[in-house]
């Protein structure tokens, strides 16, 4: 485990969701960098690391992640283990994939360690199955920030079939409902707008594309949360009400 740095995923919150690969990491590591969405529970399972808060947030002030790699790199050299503790998965929207490559560039081992992501775990918690059989043929996880600035493929993603998953996009609400009426999809898909994802604060808002953006104000929506726009969501609802007609 020495000279090493693992990129762990915490998953979105819930301590109980890290997979014990993760715990044995944490466990023997000398330093761990923490991103601002983990849960600090799961640092008891690292009570002999020093634990370095390297956040990023969207809107909040954030560690450059030139200095992140660098300060990881740092370390490494030492000859120290450390940890890069996520939330969600590290190669989802969490930026695993660049920080390896860099860091085997510089000649450090490197490896990933998984994470539950929060698309996935916030969607469970809501009785919602993203890939329910005979409703969605697949699930795709989209982030509505992007690192240019650049617009998504609306259109594509209306008329894909799949189930949507947005990451980040309670500041973009507007956007992504406009983006994805303007591709074709119907006004009356069902959302729901997801909070905290697998904690003990979860709030859920269900809605509709025509109307997220008011009902979202309304129920006080903030971030960290996730969207899941498809008839998935409809289908849970509609299956309940099947059961309790039964």
């Amino acid at each position: 485990m020495n000279a090493k740095v693992w990129l762990v995923g915490a998953g979105p919150g819930d301590p109980e969701l890290l997979t014990l690969k993760a715990v044995r990491a944490l466990r023997q590591a000398e330093v761990v960098m923490i991103d601002d969405l983990v849960n600090p529970a799961v640092l008891e399972y690292c009570p002999q690391a020093r634990v370095i808060a390297v956040g990023k947030r969207g809107g909040c002030r954030s560690t450059p992640q030139a200095f992140i790699q660098r300060l990881m790199l740092r370390h490494a050299r030492q000859g120290r283990c450390v940890v890069r503790l996520k939330g969600g998965d590290p190669c989802i929207f969490g930026r695993g994939g660049e920080e390896a490559l860099w860091l085997q560039r510089h000649g450090i081992d490197v490896e990933v360690v998984n994470g539950i992501t929060a698309g996935l775990a916030g969607a469970t918690q809501c009785g919602i199955s993203l890939t329910s059989r005979g409703v969605s043929r697949g699930v795709t996880l989209v982030t509505a920030h992007t690192q240019d600035d650049s617009e998504l493929n609306w259109a594509a993603l209306a008329q894909g079939g799949t189930t949507l998953v947005v990451y980040m996009g309670v500041a973009r609400l507007a956007e992504i409902r406009r983006g994805l009426l303007d591709g074709g999809m119907t006004p009356t898909m069902p959302v729901a707008m997801i909070e905290n994802a697998s904690l003990p604060t979860q709030r859920e808002c269900r809605s509709d594309l025509l109307r997220m953006v008011e009902d979202a104000q309304g129920f006080g929506l903030s971030s960290p949360a996730i969207l899941v726009i498809g008839e998935v969501v409809g289908e849970q609802v509609a299956r309940a009400l099947r059961v309790m007609a039964g």
